[in-house]
């Protein structure tokens, strides 16, 4: 039978739904790009934010159309949005067949089997369950690049985030396991791991008793083929000075750093759960900074958080400004269900919750836009992700860009590239978040 999957949402949804996948192919089940050919479809939704969901509706409601006029005998919904609203989901929409909560897809094969033979239900475990011996994938996207979760769930409850509620508590992969994975996916041409959790900076701590994620990074290392290591997902409180020696010992670990700090004002950070002080975030970015002089730090904001005034606004945008991140992104604050936020009072109205993400982006703008300028002349290594025919251009990334987040670099080569290619190239230009160069050969100089 053919399916078509719809995988929405974050980099760890993406993982799940590549293990699914992987389990769907041990039962003969083919893959079709075409929904209208597909006698299963699923959807694999998100719901961390408003807009998030909006979006697993709409893309569940689209394929339903196919439940009535094509060849689908099986809709099955999973992942977030089936966690949380699963019952109004088979309600609602009744072309849904099953609904497979988030910590459940290990049993997707089952569901399949059971769905087209006539059988309907939800299909929900403990949201506390971990899927074990899971290693096996069908990567989605490029084969040079793929991610890695180490860990599910999250402790820190910060008061705004729906996750541990639909997640549950945190939980380590076994360091083996993940060797395993990571191994297999080099074997199928993967050079750039990039290791994601709800947080990463806790890994190993349910399981050893202490945080192992620099011994993990040092096993990864270890993997023939693994050329690039990136760490998303890092709390800053959690950053270690030993995770930090590691990145700087180990070659293959980028000086690239995704630390979400929200905001910086004390007070909005205390309404936020986050257990780290305005000083507190100075000192860890001086201490990343001292020990990886090259790292580049991305970090995320919330703008128009309950409780937020225009002055602790206007102090976020001067840390983000004064702190120079090399990367940045901002999100309006969104009241979910269920969260202790959400029951909060003075909420901005939504039109000042924008305007205010817009400003601290047009500060952030002038910032890498000068930083970008800084780099023309400068000689770094670039991982090739493709070919634009219409531009005749190679684009890559840098160690400072992670895909689909932040910036590329474009160049122009006189034979074929591949993909996962690492190239030297040297900067010739800068245009806005991106960067021009040229193949650089260092005997012709």
């Amino acid at each position: 039978m053919r399916l078509f999957f719809v995988s929405l949402g974050c980099d760890k949804n993406l993982v799940d739904s590549e293990k699914m996948l992987a389990l769907l192919a041990k039962r003969d089940i083919s893959i079709t790009d075409m929904p209208q050919e597909a006698e299963i479809i699923i959807v694999n939704t998100c719901a961390f934010i408003c807009d998030a969901k909006e979006e697993s509706i709409e893309t569940i409601l689209e394929m339903a159309e196919y439940k009535r006029d094509g060849k689908c005998i099986a809709l099955i919904v999973c992942g977030c949005l089936a966690q949380r609203y699963a019952e109004e989901i088979r309600e609602e929409i009744p072309e849904v067949d099953a609904v497979v909560g988030a910590t459940a897809y290990d049993s997707i094969a089952d569901v399949v089997c059971e769905t087209i033979n006539g059988k309907k239900g939800c299909y929900l475990a403990e949201a506390d369950y971990l899927p074990q011996n899971l290693i096996s994938r069908i990567c989605t996207s490029s084969a040079h690049t793929s991610y890695l979760k180490i860990a599910e769930g999250c402790n820190k409850r910060c008061t705004y985030c729906i996750i541990p509620y639909l997640r549950g508590n945190y939980r380590s992969i076994p360091i083996e396991e993940l060797v395993a994975e990571a191994s297999l996916l080099a074997e199928r041409g993967t050079k750039e791991l990039i290791v994601i959790a709800q947080e990463t900076t806790l890994y190993g701590v349910d399981l050893y008793g202490e945080k192992r994620l620099p011994h993990l990074l040092r096993e990864l290392c270890r993997i023939e083929g693994i050329e690039w290591l990136r760490v998303m997902y890092c709390y800053p409180e959690e950053i270690t000075k030993e995770l930090l020696l590691t990145m700087k010992q180990e070659p293959k670990i980028c000086h690239y750093l995704d630390l979400p700090i929200q905001h910086c004002n004390d007070e909005v950070l205390r309404r936020m759960g986050r257990r780290t002080t305005k000083q507190e975030l100075i000192q860890k970015l001086h201490e990343i900074r001292e020990i990886l002089p090259d790292i580049a730090l991305r970090t995320t904001l919330i703008s128009g958080f309950p409780g937020e005034t225009q002055k602790q606004h206007e102090e976020c945008v001067d840390f983000a400004a004064e702190y120079q991140f090399e990367r940045l992104g901002v999100f309006p604050y969104s009241p979910e269900e269920g969260t202790p936020a959400a029951t909060m009072s003075d909420l901005p109205e939504e039109q000042i919750r924008r305007q205010w993400a817009d400003e601290i982006m047009e500060a952030e703008q002038e910032v890498i836009f000068r930083q970008n300028e800084r780099m023309t002349g400068k000689v770094l290594s670039v991982l090739v992700d493709g070919y634009l025919p219409e531009d005749d251009v190679y684009v890559g990334r840098t160690y400072r860009d992670a895909p689909d987040i932040d910036g590329c670099v474009f160049f122009s080569a006189p034979y074929e590239i591949m993909s996962g290619t690492i190239l030297t190239i040297r900067i010739t230009d800068a245009r806005g978040y991106d960067l021009v160069g040229e193949i650089w050969n260092e005997e012709e100089e």
